[in-house]
């Protein structure tokens, strides 16, 4: 399908070759060609066929300060010429495919096997008609004759196969369909900078076309491929498409090209742009795994998972463990995307699994007992010969008990629950929309209902993000409100006001509010929009500066990023000389201040001392005030010789320091409240900001994370790393676990720390229950922090597209009290998938008992084939969105989370479980075995082969529904609660589906007959089914006042998932994706040591894998261990291979145990060993890994870690 838009576009590009694309002065071609160059080779390419950057935009009629006009028909002759900046999407599944797939269920399948031979045996007329001698077989065929009623049953069961395929089909096929809506909002709200008739617009990513001039900024996913025109120290992250982890540095005469799908990293430019959509780099990979055409299809779900999870994957922070090599990381992480299950999912699939095994042994021992009773009944007791002509009807007999035996199977399978599940997420994702919550993956949102910590970044999300200038201190006084511009020297004034409005983004402005009275709109960098507020309460206007100096003439800009934390400007003066301005955090900056401006304006000494008393007397003043402090400096350089502005420590010293301006950010007013509810729900929430320690403690006890009194740990991150660092520098998972219980507040930190901190939490074995941790990040550093958390929230508005791509759900109004509603959310999607099993199994329990014994018992069960499927498309699919859809409330907040080791099933629950399956089974065996004498009616038991349905079982059967029908309001309360009508009206669903299953039920009484075997019953018997439904609501009430703690024996019952987070198979999937990968595994090894060799050189590189092999360490107890290494990539080196070079490979040959247990204790310090080593252990492992032919013990060790 791509390649057929694409083959349409190739053919009218060829019209318009010649007559050089509409008018424009490059095709197409020329433009693709081009694009596919880089480095010199694009610089000479574009010097030889267009002179230069400016003659391209020339010839595709744009001006590169200008931009395009934006005139309309310009814009769609552009996109006829071009094409247009998107990549059609992929084909979605069809409805038919949708239901090929359901069709594949196995119960489902044995059933229609079961049907068919029905039919075909319903057709078939057996010779042996009238002979008396087969007995009991043939006796009691009514008159109709079995060839006119017996396709009934099997058709029947065909119909509602059909409709169970049917529901699950259109379910899938509407996630589908909201899953491509919720993807198409998360496009359209990718809105980037471009420069059109020379006003900056935001632009949706759709819109741009060929020849638009975008602005580039740190943070942003280029949407298109272009040129750069001008740019500021830009550096890119390619990673994604070319695998090299190293960020590329982009310059106009360096290497100008710049590709889709990449993330600028640091810097800022202007981008010419060339080709959109399916020309584009990322476009042209696409359409390659496109047209490669349907036999790789399976190919191609990976590329797309590949590419959504491309730009996530790629972020390499500094030294983070997260920093492996990218392209093998990149193999691994399409696999465990698929392969990594929830807590939820983990925990639901081990009981389907359980109780799928214990219903395939009910329904075989069900079918052997009716086969044997038959035969010995017929054969040995009445010592019958076995007749040839009378085998049909035999065998008609043996479907009949196999039918009845897949029906029992059907019921205890519950195949409602992955459906339960589905629909509870759906519908919570559809919800948590209106929440400000766009949830990205699924199970996000459920995991988020366990979280225990919460690590926030303070500003935008704690804080309004309105940053506003409230203190200054300049020419050695204090203000505490900012000044009238006459009290200050001209001469620093002027320095001032020319400082900020230069040394800041020009992309940063502050333009008049929206609204009459509002407050003035900042657009772009809050904290820079803070500074120009600065300069417009000193009278003063920042734009006329601008103009003067345009960001062209701009000599050198050294831009923010997290390790500088400061950014400067270099501008000539008119006499040749150099004025660098530079601001950033006050204590920072002011360490390389040697002066500094006094009263009078000018420069007098800043000693050491100066500044201790500095910081004393005004940043931790303003710090305490839950300020933030900025300080700005300037230096001046000499024309000759001129300086290297390359060596950055030389240049970023000596300076003059002007001013130290505390910003306010005020904190929002709902966001201790929304804290309040966390800290009662069991959730610790902690700061880590970037921002001075003052002002984040005076921030904290704003926001109520601390509270004064409280025995608790506010820390920056330099003393963080102390702490949890060894003399090696190495991070001890021993010394984390002695910081975070206490930490609150973790100040002045990198986004190592932050990710440290995360990882830290997780990997604790402290406490008994594994810490779920959530994380809000915006900037693009903050991408390994969100992508090694449980849940990642990246912020809509404030948010970098890189952030987003490594989020799991997206605030879209960044802020904190969006995240207390998403635990809502989570904790209501557990409890509803808790209410959906409560109800399901107790008509599993019931249902299963009642087909097996009445099978055993009377030789045919009470419940028909159809009834019983019947039975399990209300409880399956209606019961599953009636419960699934209950609405949350308050009251989910005030219990503590539930941990990821609690079973699925609580004991309240199995309380209620078994509780009411006494109720049901009493009444329906009462009704069974005596119900024709309370009725007065004739017996329904040991009935003959095709008689027509009795009124017994029909009572039995309407008993049994209605029974289920009360028991689903039951089940709407799990925690023991009185008042199970509760809310009720609040969930219409619920309601209709209540009474609609109601309405059917009578349908198929009166009118079901000989299909759903239903004989119509009078208004007497229905008030007596009714009644006994009734009962349910009034059992319910006596069981809820048994004491748990009477019921000793429950807690067994409750225990049932709690073995392991890994479900049994996926532990046995991991085995044999060992035994499969291990060749793949080496010989990657093998690569990556011989890499590693060649970098020796780059002691760096050796430090970053240092600290990643050791963070990497898992506790030898921690049951996981094999699991996380086969999920998360960052453990690529699994925890025995750092012992091989330290065991001789003879000693390991003689004595394969010796090696196994050596590699039990992962001491971290024996590892250290092998590290310290480090380039020994390249060298060794090579040969180590290469002799793991999988005859070695190294093989043998692998499969029975």
């Amino acid at each position: 399908m791509g390649d057929m838009t694409n083959s349409d576009f190739y053919a009218k590009n060829q019209r318009n070759e010649g007559s050089h694309a509409g008018g424009f002065g490059c095709s197409l071609m020329d433009l693709r060609t081009l694009m596919e160059l880089r480095g010199n080779d694009a610089i000479v390419k574009i010097q030889e066929d267009y002179g230069d950057v400016e003659g391209l935009c020339k010839r595709l009629k744009t001006s590169p300060t200008e931009g395009l006009a934006g005139v309309a028909t310009d814009l769609d002759k552009r996109k006829e010429t071009f094409g247009r900046n998107l990549i059609p999407p992929k084909k979605p599944k069809t409805f038919l495919q949708l239901v090929w797939e359901a069709l594949q269920d196995v119960t489902l399948i044995i059933l229609e096997i079961a049907a068919i031979i029905s039919l075909g045996l319903s057709f078939y007329q057996p010779p042996g008609e009238g002979n008396e001698a087969c007995g009991a077989a043939a006796g009691g065929v009514e008159d109709e004759g079995e060839s006119e009623a017996g396709w009934i049953e099997g058709a029947a069961i065909l119909l509602s196969v059909v409709c169970v395929v049917l529901v699950t089909a259109f379910n899938d096929w509407s996630k589908e369909k909201q899953f491509r809506g919720l993807q198409s909002r998360i496009e359209q709200e990718q809105k980037f900078q471009v420069v059109r008739g020379g006003q900056v617009i935001q632009l949706p990513v759709a819109d741009i076309v060929v020849g638009d001039i975008a602005q580039v900024k740190y943070g942003d996913l280029l949407p298109a491929d272009g040129i750069l025109i001008q740019g500021n120290d830009l550096k890119i992250d390619e990673s994604s498409l070319t695998g090299e982890s190293d960020h590329v540095r982009k310059a106009p005469d360096r290497d100008p090209m710049l590709l889709s799908g990449t993330h600028v990293m640091e810097g800022s430019g202007r981008v010419l742009v060339t080709a959109v959509g399916v020309n584009s780099q990322t476009g042209i990979i696409f359409t390659l795994l496109g047209a490669s055409g349907e036999e790789e299809e399976k190919k191609e779900k990976k590329a797309v998972k590949k590419q959504d999870g491309a730009a996530a994957m790629e972020m390499q922070p500094l030294k983070s463990a997260e920093g492996g090599e990218s392209d093998e990381k990149e193999k691994k992480k399409v696999n465990v995307s698929k392969k990594e299950k929830s807590v939820l999912q983990g925990k639901l699939t081990k009981l389907a699994v359980q109780i799928g095994k214990a219903g395939l042994v009910m329904s075989a021992i069900t079918v052997i007992i009716l086969v044997l009773y038959f035969c010995i009944d017929n054969f040995v007791v009445l010592k019958r010969p076995w007749l040839p002509e009378c085998t049909p009807i035999y065998i008609q007999y043996f479907v009949k008990f196999f039918i009845i035996g897949v029906t029992v199977l059907v019921v205890a399978v519950p195949e409602g629950l992955p459906l339960a599940v589905t629909i509870s997420l759906a519908y919570s994702v559809k919800k948590m929309m209106k929440d400000n919550n766009l949830v990205r993956h699924l199970d996000a949102c459920e995991t988020m209902g366990n979280a225990t910590a919460i690590c926030s970044d303070k500003t935008g999300t704690l804080t309004t993000n309105r940053m506003t200038a409230v203190q200054l201190y300049v020419a050695d006084v204090h203000y505490k409100e900012i000044p009238d511009p006459s009290v200050l020297p001209p001469k620093t004034l002027e320095i001032l006001i020319n400082a900020i409005s230069i040394n800041s983004a020009y992309t940063t402005k502050i333009l008049p509010p929206d609204k009459e009275g509002g407050l003035p709109k900042q657009v772009g960098n809050k904290t820079e929009c803070g500074l120009l507020g600065l300069v417009l309460d000193l009278k003063r206007d920042y734009q006329p500066i601008r103009d003067q100096m345009p960001e062209e003439k701009l000599y050198k800009v050294y831009t923010f990023n997290s390790v500088r934390k400061s950014m400067s400007t270099v501008i000539k003066l008119p006499d040749g000389s150099f004025r660098m301005y530079s601001k950033g955090a006050s204590e920072i900056l002011l360490k390389k201040c040697s002066r500094i401006l006094n009263e009078t304006g000018e420069a007098k000494l800043f000693r050491p001392r100066d500044r201790d008393e500095m910081v004393k007397k005004v940043i931790e003043p303003m710090a305490c005030d839950g300020l933030r402090t900025i300080g700005v400096a300037y230096r001046d350089f000499s024309a000759s010789p001129e300086p290297d502005w390359e060596n950055e420590a030389d240049i970023l010293t000596d300076l003059t320091g002007i001013c130290v301006v505390g910003i306010e950010d005020p904190v929002r007013p709902e966001v201790p409240a929304a804290i309040q509810k966390c800290q009662r729900a069991g959730i610790t929430v902690r700061m880590v900001t970037g921002d001075n320690i003052n002002t984040a403690r005076a921030i904290a006890i704003k926001c109520g994370i601390i509270h004064p009194g409280e025995d608790f740990l506010c820390i920056d991150g330099k003393e963080f790393n102390r702490r949890i660092r060894n003399e090696k520098g190495e991070v001890e998972q021993e010394r984390i676990d002695k910081v975070w219980p206490k930490l609150r507040v973790l100040a002045r930190s990198s986004p190592t720390d932050k990710h440290t901190l995360v990882k830290g939490i997780i990997d604790s074995t402290m406490v008994e229950q594994r810490q779920v941790v959530a994380v809000t990040g915006d900037g693009t550093n903050d991408g390994p922090a969100l992508k090694k958390a449980d849940v990642g929230f990246a912020m809509g508005i404030a948010g970098t597209d890189v952030a987003k791509e490594a989020s799991d759900i997206i605030l879209t109004d960044d802020n904190f009290s969006s995240i207390v509603k998403a635990v809502m959310w989570g904790r209501n999607v557990y409890d509803s998938i808790s209410k959906f099993l409560q109800f399901q199994l107790t008509v599993n329990v019931v249902a299963v008992i009642v087909a097996f014994t009445g099978a055993c018992i009377t030789q045919d069960s009470p419940l028909k084939a159809v009834q019983m499927l019947w039975v399990n498309l209300i409880m399956d699919t209606f019961a599953s969105l009636a419960l699934a859809t209950e609405p949350p409330t308050e009251s989910l907040l005030m219990r503590k989370p539930y941990g990821r080791n609690k079973p699925l099933i609580s004991s309240t629950m199995t309380k209620n479980i078994l509780g009411h399956g006494v109720y049901q089974l009493v009444i329906i065996f009462t009704l069974l075995f005596v119900g024709e004498n309370i009725f007065d009616i004739d017996s329904g038991r040991n009935a003959p082969l095709h008689a027509p349905p009795s009124e017994h079982y029909t009572i039995i059967f309407n008993t049994f529904v209605m029974m289920q029908l009360f028991n689903e309001i039951n089940a709407r309360k799990i925690h023991g609660e009185r008042n199970v009508f509760n809310g009720i009206f609040r969930n219409p669903i619920f309601c209709t589906i209540v009474l609609g299953t109601f309405a059917v039920q009578i349908i198929i009484v009166q009118f079901g007959g000989k299909p759903f075997s239903c004989s119509p019953l009078d208004l007497d018997k229905w008030m007596w089914c009714v009644f006994l439904g009734v009962g349910e609501l009034l059992w319910g009430q006596v069981i809820s006042t048994i004491p748990n703690s009477r019921l000793k024996f429950l807690k067994g019952a409750g225990q049932l998932t709690e073995k392991d987070e890994v479900p049994e198979e996926e532990m046995n999937e991991d085995n044999e994706e060992i035994d499969h990968a291990e060749r793949e595994l080496r010989r990657g090894q093998i690569l990556w040591f011989r890499g590693l060799n060649r970098i020796q050189t780059q002691i760096r590189v050796v430090n970053a894998f240092r600290s990643s092999l050791y963070e990497g360490l898992e506790k030898p107890d921690s049951r996981t261990s094999i699991h996380n290494f086969m999920t998360h990539p960052e453990f690529r080196i699994e925890d025995s291979q750092p012992h091989i070079p330290l065991i001789d490979d003879t000693d390991a040959e003689e004595d394969p145990t010796l090696r196994k247990n050596s590699s039990q204790p992962s001491s971290p310090n024996k590892n250290n060993n092998a590290i310290d080593s480090g380039i020994n252990l390249t060298t060794d492992t090579s040969k180590s890994a290469a002799s793991s032919s999988p005859g070695s013990p190294l093989h043998s060790l692998e499969t029975s870690l």
